[in-house]
């Protein structure tokens, strides 16, 4: 499940709206590449969550900036004895 922040700073003197910060949390490596094919799960989830927002109101109709933050889940190390 996405979640959506919009950190609370003082807004600079350009007219700039504060970037909203969507996390993903983490995930399968291969979903990762997927998102950056711009394909899978993943992307399908951004696009639904950016809908929500926009409905929302959270997100403006014009340009603003969304940094979305996806981490690749740690690999497991298989162990030399494992076999045994």
């Amino acid at each position: 499940m996405a979640t959506a922040t919009v950190p609370e700073t003082k807004q600079p003197a350009s007219n700039q709206p504060a970037p909203v910060v969507l996390d993903l949390g983490k995930h399968r490596r291969k979903r990762v590449k997927q998102l950056r094919r711009g394909e899978g799960k993943l992307m399908t989830d951004i696009l639904d969550a950016l809908d929500e927002l926009k409905l929302a109101g959270t997100l403006n109709a014009s340009a603003q900036p969304v940094v979305i933050v996806v981490q690749e889940k740690r690999r497991k190390m298989k162990s030399l004895l494992s076999g045994f």
